[in-house]
């Protein structure tokens, strides 16, 4: 018995411990679609509500099964006015006459309050895989589950979440592969982007929700800037459905005997460091009714992170609009404009 007793605490002696508080090691979990970084955008869009919100941002997801988001929130409940973002286009790429339907006009470039900023927010979260669907569960105060159906590109360079479920969203878009969140693609890569990008849109405004797919984005047809090379600007000579006489434009739009009709669009990066771009655009007779040069009232500022996949190249953006209403109106949130979008050849 005692020689039994000594072999089993000589045996116990041999077993090397953690250390006191030290976590047992997890077994590592393959990220969905086996990529590591992922740009989302979320909204929650309800028809009845005033206070939709939409969220646009980054998931890394981690090999231990814990994933972080770092997300800009904008909330109907907190309406965020449009900011500069410095920078005016040079005269290769707009004009400082007001009669141009080739060029876009001189103006500062908006974006959406706080998007030229750090993120909002960041929250933990842990995820688990089963089949196609990747589950997070993130660990904050309420309770928060997501659930995406898992796409890999043909070529296995790029994966797509598609929208499952959501505990407080109800419709979001997301793409990840395992370039650096920190990889982006130039402005003229952009222009000369080779494919063919369409927009899938969610939008709210005046209490309803509305949806929009396939619409193909023009972005060969903007211009590329000499001087201001982080940017890209274009004219859309006439819209049929938009800045019309009765959208806004009672003296100067489409349908009157000016006819104008034409839209300003402003494309432009944010920073070297990371994915973040900006859409900015406008009707150009809504800038005449108020006698502007530069349109200072209501304009659609979309802000935008770029799509890249493991090799490095451009697919688009996925998106969100976060235009709230400028007015002194007794309800200017039922004019707001906001929406979830994404802008690819990968749908």
């Amino acid at each position: 018995m005692r020689i039994f007793l000594a072999a089993l605490l000589a045996a116990l002696a041999a077993v090397t411990l953690p250390p006191p508080g030290a976590a047992a090691s997890r077994e590592a979990v393959a990220p969905p679609g086996g990529k590591a970084n992922y740009v989302v955008t979320l909204g929650n869009l309800a028809a009845a509500s005033r206070e939709n919100w939409v969220r646009l941002g980054t998931y890394r997801f981690a090999d231990d099964g814990t994933v972080t988001a770092s997300t800009y929130l904008w909330w109907q409940r907190h309406p965020e006015a449009r900011q500069g973002t410095g920078t005016v286009p040079d005269s290769s790429c707009s004009t400082t006459s007001g009669s141009s339907t080739s060029r876009v006009r001189t103006c500062e470039v908006l974006t959406a309050g706080g998007f030229t900023g750090a993120p909002d927010e960041t929250r933990t979260g842990t995820y688990s895989l089963a089949d196609d669907v990747v589950r997070i569960h993130w660990n904050i105060a309420q309770t928060w589950n997501e659930e995406w159906y898992v796409r890999p590109s043909a070529d296995g360079a790029l994966a797509r979440l598609d929208f499952k479920y959501n505990t407080l969203a109800t419709h979001g878009y997301g793409y990840g592969s395992n370039a650096d969140l920190g990889t982006r693609r130039a402005m003229s890569t952009v222009q000369a982007f080779p494919g063919v990008l369409k927009q899938d849109l969610v939008s709210w405004s005046g209490d309803n929700v509305g949806t929009s797919n396939g619409q193909t984005f023009a972005h060969s047809s903007f211009r590329t800037c000499d001087t201001t090379t982080w940017c890209l600007t274009y004219v859309q000579p006439s819209s049929a459905g938009a800045c019309q006489a009765a959208g806004g434009c009672p003296n100067y739009g489409g349908g009157t005997g000016p006819n104008v009709s034409s839209i300003q669009y402003y494309l432009m990066k944010i920073t070297n460091a990371d994915r973040r771009d900006t859409l900015w655009h406008w009707c150009t007779c809504l800038a005449m009714e108020r006698g502007e040069f530069c349109h200072s009232g209501n304009s659609h500022v979309k802000p935008l992170m770029q799509i890249i996949d493991d090799n490095g190249a451009f697919h688009g953006w996925v998106g969100a609009e976060a235009a709230f209403y400028n007015s002194a109106s007794a309800d200017p949130r039922k004019s707001d404009m906001i929406s979830v979008f994404r802008i690819t050849d990968f749908r």
